[in-house]
């Protein structure tokens, strides 16, 4: 999650307490991921969130979105999801309210059911969003941010220097070195809808 918001690291140089590792939720992000949403799906006017309220930095990361929705005028509301039955509930009710695309903030909840959030997303035609390429990869329709294997690699490389003495406090806390725009092109084939060749050749990724 958010380290920082978390309350864990006083800063990100230095983080000086016992945690280290890469903040995989950098709020940069977040108003990328929604303003390449909007590019994909121009008509767009109402959006869902689903997030687990639980996720440590889940209202920077909320807070982010908001701003980013109030920028490009999309009217976004909020469904919470701290367990699997939940996140059941938030899907049927966001499609209820009459979002016509849903982001999913990266956590525990949402991870988990990557698969069911995908095959929900298909079955009713709405534009899936999260920001880890592993939810592309299970079917939602985008992603954008950090490559997570890339991300379990660089620590993988922290543990190896902690298990061989270094201090977790005098290790930095990095941002993730890949970030990736990923496409699922099967994905807006089965919900009908084009993806233009302008927005495939500036993605980094497309799973056809």
């Amino acid at each position: 999650g958010n380290l920082g918001e978390a309350g864990l690291v006083a800063s990100l140089a230095r983080p000086g307490g016992n945690v280290t590792g890469i903040q995989f939720q950098a709020l940069e992000l977040v108003g990328k991921r929604m303003q390449l949403m909007k590019e994909l799906l121009p008509q767009l006017t109402r959006v869902a969130v689903i997030a687990d309220p639980q996720h440590a930095g889940e209202r920077g990361e909320r807070a982010a979105t908001q701003a980013a929705a109030d920028r490009l005028d999309l009217r976004l509301d909020y469904f919470a999801a701290t367990n699997p039955a939940e996140l059941d509930a938030a899907l049927a009710t966001a499609r209820a309210s009459g979002a016509q695309a849903i982001v999913f903030f990266s956590d525990a909840v949402t991870y988990e059911r990557r698969g069911r959030i995908a095959a929900f997303g298909i079955a009713h035609r709405l534009p899936t969003i999260s920001g880890w390429d592993a939810f592309a990869e299970a079917g939602l329709l985008m992603a954008y941010g950090p490559n997570v294997k890339a991300v379990w690699a660089r620590m993988a490389y922290f543990a190896d220097r902690i298990l061989k003495g270094g201090l977790p406090a005098q290790l930095p806390v990095e941002m993730p070195h890949i970030i990736e725009a990923v496409v699922n092109l099967r994905t807006a084939k089965a919900i009908g809808i084009a993806v233009p060749s302008s927005f495939l050749v500036r993605a980094d990724r497309v799973i056809e």
